[in-house]
């Protein structure tokens, strides 16, 4: 697979470059800007762009604003952002320009832990999720006093789809719960129900069932 890289900080970005490099994608390009990186998709048509949220000239939401601009004109390339900080605002607009690809958005410290860097950009570029944790949990403070489409969820339910929106297996739901993988199948399946997500719309159920509940915090 082809991937490009923007990302401001050299350093950082010729660490990801082998990173990348280790998980056999082909960098095609490397970018410290949002122009660049726009320039590099329109090129090389990559499986997937890792983007860093704040780059020049204004390092604010330069990286967001060309994520967005990539989804909506190469719907087939996956998106993956990096953050310094959890700016919760970024990923819920990110992810509510629904394309059919991969999208994933993690703090930069994740990184530092290369294995399952790896496997959330493997995830991601595959069609999956990968939120950071504390992303998950910043939407999840952002939901209002309205109607919440995923009142019909249990507590239980709910925990389970927030794991799923991190990207976790169910090997790793059922650790992360300290429950048995059979369990945690269940309660897939009875979200699946109640989002009304019916068996024909396959593997995508479970991206489903994430953009569902990440549209429910906004």
């Amino acid at each position: 697979m082809r991937a490009v890289i923007a990302e401001d900080s050299v350093l950082l970005r010729i660490g990801l470059v082998k990173v990348l490099e280790m998980a056999g994608f082909e960098v095609a390009a490397e970018t410290g800007d949002a122009e660049g990186l726009l320039a590099a998709v329109e090129e090389h048509r990559p499986e997937l762009a890792l983007v860093d949220v704040r780059m020049p000239p204004g390092f604010t939401d330069e990286g967001v604003r060309a994520a967005l601009m990539i989804r909506q004109q190469h719907p087939g390339t996956a998106v993956l952002l990096l953050s310094q900080y959890v700016e919760e605002r970024y990923a819920a607009d990110l992810l509510a320009a629904q394309s059919g690809a991969g999208i994933g958005y993690l703090l930069k410290q994740r990184v530092a832990d290369v294995e399952d860097f790896i496997d959330a950009v493997r995830r991601v570029a595959a069609g999956g999720t990968a939120l950071d944790p504390q992303v998950v949990a910043q939407l999840l403070l952002r939901r209002g006093g309205g109607p919440d489409p995923l009142s019909r969820l249990t507590p239980r339910e709910r925990e389970v789809l927030a794991l799923m929106a991190e990207g976790r297996s169910n090997g790793g739901i059922a650790a992360g719960l300290v429950v048995s993988e059979s369990a945690v199948a269940k309660h897939i399946n009875n979200i699946f129900a109640k989002l009304d997500l019916s068996p024909a719309d396959g593997d995508h159920r479970r991206v489903l069932a994430v953009l569902r509940f990440l549209d429910g915090t906004r």
